[in-house]
């Protein structure tokens, strides 16, 4: 007998064996170990459902995050632009405001200065006419010193009169 070469009674009792271990197997253990092969399949296959899912609802978090991004930068550049616009006729508003403010006030002065003018003149005016007055009465009272030329000057002034009326 060889090592290599078996026993007939021996090969039996082991393929007795082996078809007693395979029915058990076939019978029990393949539709427990099949049916949890299949039942971690479908968990994998659920797991990569949602993980797509999940990457898909990531990435619509993620366009809407660069939309309201885009939206807010938008937003702000409308602000900036109504804030400039804002500026610019508070700006003009205060320019023409000041611009008729200096017009009310160079129009008061002018006349201001017109009224003080006027009133220099009449006092100047009434300066003058009463200087006027004292010198001729001055003139008059050193030519009417004496009774002689009092009466001369009245005899000059009637015929004045006369000539006038005539």
């Amino acid at each position: 007998m060889s090592l290599l070469t078996p026993d007939p009674g021996l090969l039996f009792w082991m393929l007795l064996c082996f078809l007693i271990v395979a029915f058990i197997l076939g019978k029990w253990a393949w539709p427990a170990i099949v049916g949890m092969i299949e039942e971690r399949g479908n968990y994998i296959e659920e797991s990569l459902k949602k993980a797509d899912e999940a990457n898909a609802a990531l990435a619509g978090i993620k366009a809407e995050n660069e939309r309201l991004a885009a939206e807010a930068k938008n937003e702000r550049v409308e602000m900036l632009k109504e804030a400039t616009r804002l500026k610019e006729k508070i700006i003009e508003d205060a320019k023409t405001q000041a611009t008729a403010e200096a017009n009310k006030i160079i129009e008061n002065a002018k006349e201001s200065i017109q009224l003080e003018k006027d009133n220099a003149v009449k006092e100047i005016r009434s300066q003058v006419a009463e200087l006027s007055v004292n010198i001729a009465e001055r003139i008059i009272r050193g030519e009417l010193k004496s009774n002689e030329s009092q009466i001369d000057m009245i005899n000059k002034l009637l015929d004045e009169v006369n000539i006038a009326k005539s």
